[in-house]
């Protein structure tokens, strides 16, 4: 069985409860493991590994993606977790990471916040 990440916009970060497992109250993605992995090998694990973010909840400040658990990625990291992604696609030219980078679009412009569930 593939593992996969999903991405989605939060629309009202009141509403976000995290002890619930519900990608499809986000309009999640998925996206393979395979490409989140790659970018760790890709020559972005600095990067990524500064992307300010929150694990689980806004009182628990992160930097990095939970790769097994919930990630809260703020309006203000958005453009900076784009262009590691872009980097990424760049080389892969992948339709579901397209698709991530449509969804990312997405959230800045409305400046809300996404969600990344690990696998």
């Amino acid at each position: 069985m593939p593992c996969n990440h999903k991405f989605g916009i939060i629309d009202c970060l009141e509403d976000y409860d995290e002890h619930e497992y519900k990608p499809e109250k986000y309009n999640c993605i998925s996206i393979d493991d395979d490409f989140l992995s790659e970018i760790y090998h890709f020559g972005l694990k600095n990067k990524i590994k500064n992307l300010e973010t929150f694990a689980h909840n806004t009182n628990r400040p992160f930097k990095d993606l939970a790769y097994y658990g919930i990630t809260l990625i703020p309006p203000k990291s958005l453009k900076y977790f784009l262009d590691i992604i872009v980097e990424t696609n760049s080389k892969y030219k992948s339709k579901e990471l397209e698709i991530l980078i449509e969804k990312i679009c997405t959230a800045i412009k409305e400046n809300k916040w996404m969600i990344h569930y690990g696998v």
